[in-house]
């Protein structure tokens, strides 16, 4: 298989980036070993598109991102006093239309029995490069995906077989996005989790 290594700026990782391979000429057998031979470890994540397998080694601040985001959607559910279950890096995987991904965070909302796919999958975009993973959440049928890129962050609504990008959730109808965000700047995930809480208890009052 021919290998393609994509980085942002150069082709040298650097310390504080997501390291993306993208293998080109795979099979779903290729896809299927590496899984396999990966075991249950959380990482790397690796992603299948029509042919081409990405394989993701994130970076601490990817990392960090994307579990305070997580940390605040659980608050504000708490909050809300709505049910979910989290279910972190899912695999999820389809022969029939050629895609697998596992995203940075996922959650299915009221009781989960039975779930096949998340409600909502969230991806942090740190480095550019990589496969277009909203090509192939919309064949696995993921009612929402969040993407977080430089501080903002944006929903995208299955309708029908395409996404629409929108400035409101449908799953979390009542958040605001653009006021989560801005809680993933705090110097440590516990202040960010403080101060998230105080600022929705305080409008509740």
């Amino acid at each position: 298989m021919p290998v393609s290594h994509r980085f942002d700026r150069d082709d040298r990782p650097q310390p504080q980036e997501d390291k993306i391979i993208v293998l080109s000429g795979a099979t779903w057998a290729d896809y299927q070993r590496m899984l396999e031979m990966r075991g249950d470890h959380s990482a790397p994540r690796i992603a299948y598109l029509e042919g081409a397998i990405e394989i993701l080694s994130s970076s601490q601040p990817h990392e960090s991102i994307k579990s305070i985001l997580g940390c605040l959607v659980e608050v504000w559910c708490l909050e809300q006093g709505i049910e979910f279950s989290t279910f972190g890096s899912w695999t999820l995987e389809d022969k029939a239309v050629e895609r697998g991904v596992e995203a940075d965070e996922c959650y299915v909302f009221g009781l989960p029995r039975g779930a096949l796919r998340p409600d909502l999958a969230i991806e942090v975009v740190w480095t550019s490069g990589g496969l277009n993973k909203l090509e192939i959440y919309r064949k696995l049928g993921v009612r929402e995906v969040w993407f977080w890129r430089r501080g903002k962050l944006t929903a995208h609504v299955l309708v029908g077989d395409v996404y629409e990008q929108r400035t409101q959730s449908e799953v979390l109808p009542a958040i605001d996005l653009d006021e989560l965000a801005s809680f993933v700047d705090r110097p440590t995930t516990s202040q960010a989790i403080r101060d998230y809480r105080g600022a929705l208890q305080t409008r509740a009052r």
